[in-house]
């Protein structure tokens, strides 16, 4: 029996809630009950992400009324995303929304060149308290491999799939990712 009641997916910043993984997702995952959100810039047609406060804050909203429309616990939902999207899913647990789990894709550690602001963007990772699905390729510009290794021992509880040669598409092991994801919501305790 999972505690996954139900998903919220949030996309990365240049994408929509329509982008091709999370409505893979949503499909791979029927009949689990899947919100798939977009950020309030996408919302308004701009192209610049929102800032981390702002974004957070969208995902909360979404979370509760996904919480509320699918009749589940808060404590139930799992949350996760692409990119950015995956990023402010975690941040919101961070701060202390209620989840089940979390599933990261293409995580971005860092801006692509830029390394050393990956310590600022896992500062958040100690206070996550739920389990964590990671899934990247080795040649993510926006994650140099080594870097999300030695980041991971900050979750308290996390599995971490790597695709050697893939940078920060997944779209080549679709099937694999959809597959992981599977498992890990079905074994979430």
């Amino acid at each position: 029996m999972t505690s996954a009641g139900a998903l919220l997916l949030a996309p990365g910043a240049g994408a929509s809630r329509d982008h091709h993984t999370l409505v893979a997702l949503e499909e791979a995952l029927a009949p689990l009950p899947v919100g798939r959100m977009d950020f309030p810039y996408r919302k308004a047609g701009k192209k610049s992400p929102d800032r981390a406060p702002v974004a957070v804050a969208a995902v909360v909203e979404e979370a509760e009324a996904l919480v509320a429309s699918a009749g589940v616990d808060p404590g139930a939902l799992v949350l996760g995303g692409r990119s950015f999207g995956g990023r402010m899913c975690s941040m919101a647990v961070a701060e202390g929304l209620p989840a089940a789990g979390l599933v990261l894709l293409s995580y971005p550690l860092h801006p692509p060149g830029k390394p050393d602001q990956a310590v600022a963007r896992t500062s958040h990772w100690p206070r996550i308290r739920c389990p964590v699905l990671l899934l990247s390729g080795e040649a993510d510009p926006f994650a140099r491999i080594e870097l999300l290794r030695a980041a991971v021992p900050l979750l308290r509880e996390a599995e971490l799939h790597t695709y050697p040669k893939l940078g920060h598409s997944l779209r080549t092991v679709l099937d694999d990712a959809l597959d992981r994801a599977a498992a890990f919501l079905a074994n979430l305790a």
